[in-house]
């Protein structure tokens, strides 16, 4: 298929592109045609398959309906609909928001993780129970026998894992007497995601080739503050960081399965941990909507929010000269 501009590319045609094409064109926006009794036109989109590497698709130049059905493009991407998925913490407000998220996208089945039972009243739990895609489940991933047991109940059966249960407190290191607050945070931001990964992870695998509907993608709720240290909340972003490095293991054992291993890397979140943060901070429901548009879009890595795009540019630009601004309080 031969573009206007003139190289020729080969490329994936959706089902929804007229079939026996021949040539494409593509002109800004990326307008190609295809077919020659006549040609078709269709526009071209950049998505990763399942083992990671860049493809190109030929799209219909108008969307159609059930375009997303497609099934060589849901091989391509991790639509949440109609998949079971595991949303390891369901107390906060941001995790309360990506359950509704995912309801609203055709989710079939979402179970929700809580450590503590004991604090549903008033945590809003009552909220997202009354869905009836949800179904409570108890999950704490500071024990290796809870994430085992539920792995053994439902492990067989999940689709999309999202593990968004973290521990967060600020200071850094002189500010703070003992370790008490940087191990919690290790233990369930790094720790808990390794028993996590460990008990899931060859579900997910033994599910990636069952059918349509194969289990397809892990998803991680890290932050920003995992490329670049924030020193006001020093440990937090230690723990953050060495669950990236953990993320990006994950991701090389994964890929040979085609499973997808999204990271979330969201700037400051309008919560209890960043109150003292100047705005712009990301809202719940911006966050929520955030990791659907990465799911359907099946790439890599989000970074969400005004401050993370800010912070990626630098970082990408000078890490070195990012942390210096950073140590002199931005």
């Amino acid at each position: 298929m031969q573009l206007d501009a003139g190289p020729t590319l080969v490329v994936h045609l959706h089902g929804d592109v007229v079939q026996g094409a021949t040539t494409l064109a593509a002109q800004p926006p990326h307008l190609v045609d295809v077919g020659a009794q006549p040609p078709t036109r269709v526009t071209v989109g950049a998505r990763l398959d399942r083992a990671g590497r860049a493809v190109l698709i030929a799209f219909p130049p108008e969307e159609t309906p059930h375009m997303a059905d497609d099934p060589m493009l849901r091989e391509m991407t991790c639509d949440p609909r109609l998949r079971k998925v595991l949303v390891t913490d369901g107390m906060t407000p941001t995790a309360q928001a990506l359950v509704r998220a995912l309801a609203q996208a055709g989710a079939d089945l979402i179970w929700v993780g809580h450590a503590e039972p004991w604090k549903r009243h008033g945590s809003g739990l009552e909220t997202i129970e009354a869905l009836p895609q949800v179904s409570l489940v108890p999950l704490d991933l500071s024990d290796e026998r809870s994430v085992t047991a539920l792995a053994g109940q439902i492990g067989g059966k999940v689709d999309i894992v999202v593990n968004n249960a973290e521990v967060h407190r600020t200071f850094g290191i002189a500010a703070r007497r003992g370790t008490d607050a940087a191990k919690a945070e290790m233990d369930i931001n790094y720790f808990g995601y390794l028993r996590l990964a460990q008990a899931f992870g060859p579900a997910l695998m033994g599910r990636a080739g069952d059918g349509t509907l194969h289990a397809c993608a892990w998803v991680n709720l890290l932050s920003i503050y995992a490329l670049a240290i924030f020193p006001p909340h020093g440990t937090f972003s230690a723990s953050k960081a060495a669950a990236h490095s953990l993320a990006q293991c994950q991701r090389a054992e994964l890929r040979g399965a085609g499973i997808r291993v999204v990271n979330i890397f969201p700037g400051p979140i309008d919560d209890d941990w960043s109150q003292n943060m100047p705005p712009p901070k990301l809202s719940s429901d911006a966050l929520a909507a955030s990791v659907i548009k990465a799911l359907r879009d099946g790439v890599e890595d989000a970074y969400p929010g005004d401050v993370a795009q800010e912070w990626l540019e630098r970082w990408r630009d000078n890490p070195k000269v990012l942390e210096r601004e950073l140590a002199a309080g931005g």
